[in-house]
């Protein structure tokens, strides 16, 4: 047998691992409310091949790939136990497990690294918990799509309404296919009927009921039946306490904004304030996806060196508020033609970065250039440290955040030397690490920094939603402080 059939063979062999996976995945999911991850990526609803990039990928953050014949059988450990709604990481128990010299078997040390997720530590699955999508832009639809993914066993989020302005004529229909068909992030992963009768779209069996409204105050939410509701205003119409306050009638219990607050709204990036949210609060903000891109990593910085100060330079795809062609505009320079420009303009993330981190005394500064791609953005972070360093000693040290620490499913880290930015469609992390990029010169650091402005940050927008709403299930193995 050569050596091309050999390859060939193997690589039929991890196929047919990675087959076998998938009804385990698909199950735990729909029965148990567990999501199986490999190294912080959701592996609910992947194809094969899908599944088996994802264990090639670990090699750009780990330096090993991980093989399916290692972790299949961590998967078919969690499957022979009493879980309950959890996430779980079968990368970092595979990880974790190849340094453990106590002899376990793999069903031993896979029981006591989720023992807090069994027995009578397990969370019972709670009741689901309406949500309200109010708006139907390029976030929200992308909210839409990956509150429908996440429905699991229907106890947890679910998507019961969306508001809109009225559109004419087959306004619902003009809408489902904007959710179904998407110019940059592809098509939706499932089917998608409309009830032009009854003004619903229904989406992998979720019924979403379409409001037409023009004002907040004009909606009965109790008359749908939607109670306790957690509504995501993604118009960024009102982003104060007084504007946003219209939404919180009958029927709705909370109001998170996709946009910065203004005033004393709350501005939370999840994974490092996101705690700090009252339970009584009911108007936060998630800011801006430039903020939710520069805090981790900042954060995480701060915390191991110290930061001086900052200054944020984002490169930043062009959104729909700027024109196709030169046209009039409100803000300076963004009326002239944003897919044939590059556009200076202002970015408000160094300032929100006082809302997220109040302890961090550096000042950071920041400015931003709209450029003519359509998604994808980089911002580069240079800092000030407050301690000298290396760049290697820098690179091994975010290697291991994005890795183990609580900030993994914020910061994702990548050393491909070719990477451009349409490789990071479509990722769930606030921001990606450019290893090659790097540049560390005594207490100087530049780090640049991907991120997905409207996935990406879709997701951080997710992650609060989970967290008010108590179905942010916990994280095993357990990350490292």
């Amino acid at each position: 047998m050569t050596v091309n059939e050999d390859s060939f063979t193997n690589w039929k062999n991890r196929e047919e691992i990675a087959e076998s996976m998938i009804p385990i995945i698909g199950k735990l999911h729909r029965e148990r409310d567990v999501t199986v991850l490999l190294h912080s990526r959701s592996l609910v609803n992947k194809s094969v091949v899908s599944i088996l990039k994802a264990h090639r990928f670990a090699r750009q953050i780990a330096g090993e790939e991980l093989s399916v014949t290692e972790t299949l059988p961590f998967l078919q450990a969690l499957a022979a136990l009493d879980l309950g709604p959890s996430q779980i990481d079968i990368g970092m128990l595979a990880a974790t497990y190849r340094s453990d010299d106590r002899g376990l078997s793999v069903a031993e040390f896979t029981a006591e690294a989720v023992a807090g997720a069994t027995g009578e530590n397990k969370i019972e699955c709670r009741e689901g918990r309406d949500v309200v999508l109010y708006g139907f832009g390029r976030i929200g639809r992308l909210v839409a799509r990956l509150l429908i993914e996440k429905a699991g066993s229907g106890n947890g989020l679910r998507l019961r309404a969306i508001v809109v302005r009225g559109g004419g004529d087959q306004d619902i229909i003009k809408r489902a296919s904007l959710l179904r068909r998407d110019s940059i992030h592809g098509q939706f992963q499932g089917t998608i009927t409309v009830d032009e009768a009854n003004n619903k779209i229904i989406a992998n069996g979720n019924e979403i009921q379409m409001i037409y409204a023009d004002d907040p105050t004009a909606v009965d939410y109790m008359a749908y039946g939607i109670k306790d509701a957690i509504l995501i205003d993604n118009t960024g119409k009102w982003r104060d306490r007084e504007g946003l306050s219209k939404h919180l009638r009958p029927g709705i219990a909370k109001v998170v904004l996709t946009a910065p607050g203004k005033g004393d709204v709350p501005n939370v990036v999840h994974g490092v304030n996101h705690d700090m949210i009252k339970p009584d609060e009911t108007i936060l903000s998630c800011a801006s996806c430039t903020t939710n891109a520069i805090v981790p990593p900042l954060k995480a910085m701060a915390d191991e060196y110290g930061v001086r100060r900052g200054h944020v330079e984002t490169v930043h795809s062009f959104t729909n508020d700027q024109n196709l062609l030169d046209n009039y505009h409100k803000a300076e320079r963004r009326g002239r033609s944003a897919p044939l420009n590059m556009v200076i303009t202002e970015t408000g993330a160094a300032s929100a970065v006082a809302k997220a981190l109040p302890d961090l005394d550096a000042k950071i500064t920041g400015s931003s250039i709209r450029v003519p791609v359509p998604d994808v953005s980089i911002a580069i972070l240079s800092l000030q440290l407050e301690r000298e360093t290396t760049r290697e000693e820098v690179l091994d040290y975010l290697r291991n955040v994005s890795l183990t620490s609580p900030l993994k499913r914020q910061i994702d880290f990548i050393s491909a030397p070719d990477a451009v930015s349409s490789d990071f469609i479509g990722s769930r992390h606030a921001s990606i690490v450019d290893a090659g990029a790097t540049k560390v010169d005594g207490d100087n650091a530049i780090l640049y920094l991907w991120y997905d402005n409207e996935f990406g940050y879709s997701c951080q927008v997710i992650r609060v939603v989970q967290y008010v709403s108590g179905v942010e299930y916990p994280t095993y193995p357990a990350p490292v402080a």
